[in-house]
C-alpha cells in the first residue's frame, strides 16, 4: 500500500512535467508533492517530508504571485 502512494506521487510528478503552462505544471506538481509528504510520513522519512514541504511552499508562493500579476498560462519564468 505504501508503495502505491509513492507511485501515484511519482506518476503525477512525471505528468506535471509534460503539461503546457506554468500554472498547470505547478498545480499538478503541488498535488504530487503533497502526496509525497504523506508517503514520507508513512515511511518516517524526514528528508522526503522536508524536501517536499519546501517544494509545496515554493509552488504556493509562485502560484500566488502569478495570480496577483499579469501572467497567463503561456508565460515562462
Amino acid at each position: 500500500m505504501m508503495d502505491a502512494v509513492g507511485y501515484i506521487a511519482l506518476l503525477l510528478n512525471l505528468y506535471s512535467m509534460s503539461v503546457k503552462g506554468e500554472r498547470r505544471l505547478r498545480t499538478i506538481s503541488l498535488v504530487a508533492n503533497l502526496i509525497y509528504i504523506g508517503y514520507g510520513i508513512l515511511l518516517r522519512a524526514t528528508p522526503i517530508i522536508v524536501g517536499c514541504t519546501v517544494a509545496v511552499l515554493l509552488h504556493l508562493y509562485r502560484l500566488f504571485t502569478m495570480k496577483n500579476s499579469i501572467y497567463d498560462d503561456n508565460t515562462i519564468g
